[in-house]
């Protein structure tokens, strides 16, 4: 028996590779896990970027209080503290939040921060802050308050 004769044989030929329906079962399986994570992934963005405008929230309070302690009044601070911080969170790429803050400055402030039309966190509800550091998140009827990490749940 030569050997182009044993090469030409049917029973010698290794198959290699993957079947049509072995492809399209794997794309199936990915399709599937995707469809589960998917949604997890999303509702962890928007928990990341809802507790990112807590801490920027917790930012502005500490510099409502320092800058009370150096200048002796609220009053004092209140036109610079509208004129810096009154404005859309984040500072640098695409803006979510619209950052209010008590007008008139006074000894019981709050910050608010509300959620802008048309972003990923548009339905998220609204966050608050207070001099108490009462913070609270707002979705519709649903409130939920504390000084702990209750409003981000």
């Amino acid at each position: 028996m030569s050997i182009s004769s044993k090469i030409l044989k049917p029973s010698s030929i290794q198959q290699r590779g993957f079947t049509l329906i072995e492809m399209m079962i794997v794309v199936a399986i990915i399709g599937i896990l995707a469809a589960i994570a998917y949604p997890s992934y999303q509702q962890y963005v928007i928990k990341t970027k809802r507790t990112d405008m807590m801490t920027e929230m917790q930012n502005i309070a500490s510099e409502i209080e320092s800058r009370k302690l150096a200048q002796g009044s609220y009053s004092a601070i209140s036109a610079g503290i509208k004129t810096e911080f009154s404005t859309a969170y984040p500072r640098q790429g695409t803006a979510l939040y619209d950052v209010t803050i008590t007008d008139p400055l006074v000894t019981k402030w709050t910050i608010n921060a509300i959620p802008r039309t048309g972003s990923q966190i548009a339905n998220d509800g609204n966050l608050s802050l207070n001099y108490q550091n009462i913070k609270c998140r707002i979705q519709g009827a649903n409130r939920k308050c504390g000084t702990g990490n209750d409003w981000n749940k």
